[in-house]
């Protein structure tokens, strides 16, 4: 009796390769139904006149923020609506609102994907690692702002810190010719904040912008945290990396219900969205569940202690060949 060959490398890419095509009405459907959605939740923030109606329309207004960013992210990746203006015209627009613009997020993230995982890069597009060695070896000074950068602060903040600040502030002043779309996103937002609390007072404010806003920045800043630092990650040297590994062993699985699930776009698929980023996000368990070798996988969760677990992870130790917490000399 022969056993079925378990797929590697190239092979295990080509067999993803079977899902990474959408279905072209399913993406305007699930583009168009989340933009709806949108519409309905941001009119309760500005009409319904209790706050214990507008708090949950606020929050809900960031979680679908969340989800449809995600969309954007499938579309940046050509994986949904590729090559349509209107698309284009759509999602680029909403880069801009949502302190993402195409420009900076497209390169950072293509970068991020091509060099997951490889520790002399892996901080590129991502959140900075640094060996046991390395922490050690720095400046008092370098070592704060490192642990300022992964602190749990800092992500619940991602709005001001992750995305006004890193997206769009620091990536306009690093190249503006390249990244114009940065200061076009600062220039609206920062017109949209004044204009809303002059026109229309603080509590619009609050219900309209604050909330949603930090409430996606704080889920979003997370997941692409913990999706490369979980307990089991394993990061590689230049010699030993490989596109599959990265995949498979640096990138998570995080088990959510359907309620998660749904308002991230199925972003917990990470690995395998690793795999083969031409996959549409709707298509992710799909090709999970269609290939076995997408099954063994690592897992984390949105559960509270999952989330202490990631936040304690610091530093790279080579010799332990996993993640730990702050070093000591």
């Amino acid at each position: 009796m022969n056993e079925k060959k378990i797929l590697t490398g190239k092979e295990l890419i080509l067999a993803t390769k079977a899902f990474a095509s959408e279905v072209r009405w399913k993406s305007w459907a699930y583009t168009i139904s989340t933009l709806f959605i949108l519409v309905v939740l941001i009119s309760g923030d500005i009409f319904l006149q209790h706050w214990w109606l507008r708090l949950p329309c606020s929050i809900l207004t960031g979680l679908v923020f969340v989800r449809f960013f995600v969309i954007y992210h499938d579309h940046q990746h050509h994986a949904i609506l590729n090559k349509s203006f209107i698309a284009d015209v759509i999602f680029k627009s909403f880069g801009i609102f949502i302190l993402v613009p195409a420009s900076i997020w497209k390169r950072t993230h293509d970068y991020h994907h091509a060099h997951n995982s490889k520790l002399a890069t892996a901080s590129i597009g991502s959140f900075p690692i640094f060996t046991k060695e390395q922490f050690l070896n720095s400046s008092k000074k370098i070592q704060r702002g490192y642990l300022i950068i992964r602190h749990p602060i800092t992500i619940a903040l991602g709005y001001f810190s992750v995305f006004f600040f890193g997206m769009s502030v620091q990536s306009f002043f690093t190249n503006p010719a390249k990244h114009w779309d940065s200061m076009v996103a600062i220039i609206f937002h920062v017109a949209f904040t004044v204009c809303t609390i002059v026109f229309f007072g603080w509590m619009m404010w609050l219900y309209l912008i604050l909330i949603p806003f930090m409430v996606a920045s704080a889920l979003g800043a997370y997941l692409f945290y913990a999706q490369h630092n979980f307990p089991d990650v394993e990061f590689k040297g230049e010699i030993e990396w490989s596109y599959d590994h990265a995949a498979l062993d640096s990138s998570s699985f995080m088990k959510m219900n359907f309620f998660w699930n749904f308002m991230t776009a199925n972003i917990g698929y990470h690995h395998v969205h690793h795999m083969n980023s031409r996959i549409p996000f709707y298509r992710l368990p799909e090709a999970m569940k269609a290939i076995p070798e997408l099954q063994k996988v690592k897992i984390t969760t949105l559960r509270i202690k999952d989330i202490v677990a990631c936040f304690r992870l610091k530093v790279w130790d080579p010799q332990l060949n996993k993640m730990t917490g702050v070093p000591i000399k």
